[in-house]
């Protein structure tokens, strides 16, 4: 078909009776008009907010809570838990003005009741606080500090060897790890950051393995316990040439002060980032920060007993969610892991 080009003024009768093919043939080389209305230029009635401007579900969960429940983990050198916890929940309600409720489990079921919303509070350690950030947008804004850390808010990993060992801890870490090849290892479990996660990325680092399913190319044999005693206990009873376990495992309830004088520490791995709160983001900012202040009432003498004799903690600090889990992420990245 021949193209229409621009009519000469002089043609108004036929330029009006193809006006409108007209201006179509004007502007025949353009593209189509879109098929939809630009949603820049017709924006929805502001009396009728778009899908984008309605309330999220994170924004809905905003309004205050009426009860608060808090997931406290279970661990082997705690005896009682469930009257410690309810003494240490009942100092956190009086401090909200709202019911505290305290439950009692493992770390992965804490995880899972922060996810499912069963659980607004989780005590958790940093693999674990890692993972309930990624399912349910948890963050930890309180960490633990014991005695028996070294660094405060962080311990050490330790590679542990029998005290009369021919293994030696030498000037250069490349130098000691070195002398494990070909040895019998003995971690503490797969899922343990200092039993595990640290060790591994450390190995890796100083490129002695490629990942956690590569360590029988370095070491002669590896096996698993159920926690930091099997491992210890393969060491005394000579099954494994060395065990990894964090610092604190060489003393009582993990194995006797007896047991502990045949041991000693062949290479430590420092910075393992403490136990401590995280708290959802279900939770209002203001009662967020409501309830860290009354998790701090602990740390004040008529409460300081009570929470020690929970899980060995002389006091909670305030701690940045991202500095304080940075180890622990880069350790969980270097080893090939997940959280």
């Amino acid at each position: 078909m021949k193209k229409i080009s621009c009519l000469p003024a002089n043609l108004a009768v036929v330029a009006g009776l193809v006006s409108l093919i007209g201006l179509t043939a004007c502007t025949g080389n353009s593209p189509n008009p879109p098929s939809q209305p630009n949603a820049a230029q017709t924006p929805a009635p502001a009396t009728e907010p778009t899908k984008e401007t309605k309330a999220t579900p994170t924004e809905t969960a905003q309004a205050p809570l009426k009860e608060i429940t808090i997931a406290f983990a279970t661990r082997r050198d705690t005896t009682d838990l469930q009257t410690k916890v309810d003494k240490v929940s009942a100092i956190l309600s009086k401090e909200m003005g709202i019911p505290v409720k305290g439950i009692i489990a493992d770390e992965t079921a804490s995880v899972e009741a922060l996810k499912a919303n069963r659980a607004n509070v989780a005590f958790v350690s940093g693999r674990a606080a890692l993972k309930a950030e990624l399912l349910s947008g948890a963050k930890m804004y309180l960490a633990e500090v014991r005695a028996d850390y070294s660094g405060g808010k962080t311990y050490n990993s330790i590679f542990v060897v029998p005290v009369d060992s021919p293994l030696k801890t030498l000037a250069d870490p490349t130098q000691t790890l070195e002398q494990l090849r070909g040895k019998s290892m003995a971690f503490t479990s797969r899922s343990s950051g200092s039993g595990f996660i640290f060790p591994v990325s450390e190995l890796v680092g100083l490129k002695f393995v490629d990942g956690p399913d590569r360590l029988e190319q370095f070491f002669g044999k590896v096996t698993y316990g159920d926690g930091y005693s099997s491992a210890l206990q393969a060491l005394l009873r000579e099954q494994a040439d060395v065990a990894v376990v964090s610092e604190y495992a060489l003393l009582p309830p993990w194995i006797t002060e007896e047991e502990g004088k045949k041991l000693r520490v062949l290479h430590p791995v420092p910075n393992v980032p403490a136990h401590g709160i995280s708290i959802d983001d279900s939770v209002p900012a203001d009662q967020r920060e409501k309830l860290i202040n009354a998790f701090l009432k602990l740390n004040e003498p008529e409460n300081k007993e009570l929470f020690r004799s929970l899980y060995n903690s002389t006091e909670l600090v305030k701690v940045d969610h991202e500095q304080h889990l940075a180890t622990m992420r880069t350790a969980i990245q270097r080893a090939g892991l997940k959280p």
